[in-house]
């Protein structure tokens, strides 16, 4: 086996990666670990409807199951503000149907696809990367390639192997669980987002509704002694609903790897940390990156030059994108990990006596006359 490209990883970034490859006339290889693209679940499937616009494609109907026109965000002490912000207009879409759906429109365009395939190790010649060695049906393979895109998620052996990404630190990631339940009296184009120490410490509780009394709930927490799994159980108690479906994992929000390209290697998505730091979300940035660095590795092919010096274009193009958005997100999150349950029951309350779709100055004179403290660590946003 040679590839023009080897694409690790078979989700939502692997799989646009390879798309975008291939639509560019390469002759490319997607590798996924599991045996099925789309499970295990890791995502909450929250989309923003830029998101659809960024990838040019047309998803199957089945798989949006509910078209999102706002968010209420409620206080540890039980208030809540509704907000119907553009921003907050989106899709809350199947994410297994999503993630299979994407791996097909990749293999349509030209894409080979090996599951329950296990990268093991990089070809490395003379400091440039050139092909994979991998573990498929109990027999170590060696698949060379022009150029390898590491899309292996937030345990990426890829950008470890590259030294592109050292791993990460406890404080940086979110351990999440998710629920699927049906039963449950929810509006169908609200989401919710619940705060408070004692519901989710870092983080936050999620209901994304999915349309016939169903919705994803889960959590998100970090830095804590227990497992969000406790927080979850003892969230959803309140409910009169059944669990039909489990789901865990870890998010990294500590902003995008330092370096993101190598010579003929490119690594993109949870693997390059391309995560908004105060939100979690990466389905939207992964469609912008992972689009680009399908693109960039077709071009330095066609271009003769693999060399980290041409690659660098995919850090660069990405960055103008998405990194003013990214450095903003991880301010938030800075300013948000400081208040207590105390300042976002005020904020809510705030939110809820005055027009924050349009903040106005007599509004910030209100924050800031009444809450000196929390103006103190909002005024570098607002």
């Amino acid at each position: 086996m040679k590839y023009d490209i080897v694409v690790v990883g078979g989700r939502v970034s692997g799989s646009i990666a390879s798309l975008y490859a291939s639509k560019n006339d390469m002759n490319v290889l997607m590798i996924e670990k599991h045996q099925e693209i789309g499970t295990p679940v890791q995502c909450a499937g929250g989309v923003s409807k830029s998101f659809l616009d960024t990838l040019e494609i047309k998803l199957s109907p089945d798989i949006i199951c509910s078209k999102i026109k706002g968010a209420k965000l409620h206080s540890p002490q039980g208030d809540y503000f509704t907000s119907t912000n553009e921003i907050l207009h989106g899709y809350i879409l199947e994410r297994k149907m999503l993630d299979k759906s994407l791996a097909m429109k990749s293999a349509e365009a030209g894409t080979d696809i090996m599951l329950k395939t296990h990268v093991k190790d990089l070809i490395i010649n003379k400091g440039r990367v050139e092909g994979v060695i991998a573990r498929n049906q109990g027999k170590l393979i060696e698949i060379p390639a022009q150029v390898v895109i590491g899309a292996d998620g937030i345990e990426s052996q890829i950008a470890r192997i590259a030294q592109l990404n050292h791993g990460y630190e406890p404080i940086d990631l979110v351990s999440c669980a998710q629920y699927e339940m049906v039963g449950l009296d929810v509006e169908s184009s609200m989401m919710e987002f619940f705060f408070g120490s004692k519901i989710a410490p870092g983080g936050y509780v999620w209901i994304f509704p999915k349309g016939e009394q169903r919705a994803n709930v889960g959590v998100g927490v970090r830095n804590t002694e227990k497992a969000a799994i406790h927080y979850l159980e003892k969230f959803i108690s309140r409910f009169n609903a059944t669990k039909i479906e489990l789901n865990v994992g870890a998010v990294p929000v500590c902003g995008p790897s330092n370096k993101t390209y190598g010579n003929g290697i490119l690594i993109t998505g949870d693997a390059a940390g391309q995560v908004d730091p105060i939100t979690g979300g990466g389905i939207h940035l992964a469609s912008i990156c992972s689009k680009l660095a399908g693109e960039i590795a077709a071009e330095a092919i066609k271009n003769e030059d693999l060399s980290a010096d041409y690659l660098q274009q995919y850090e660069q193009e990405w960055q103008q994108k998405i990194s003013k958005n990214l450095e903003r997100s991880f301010k938030y999150r800075q300013i948000f990990d400081k208040l207590n349950d105390q300042d976002l029951n005020k904020l809510i309350q705030f939110f809820n006596k005055n027009d924050v779709e349009s903040l106005s100055t007599l509004s910030l004179w209100k924050l800031a006359l009444g809450f000196p403290k929390l103006f103190k660590s909002l005024k570098n946003i607002l």
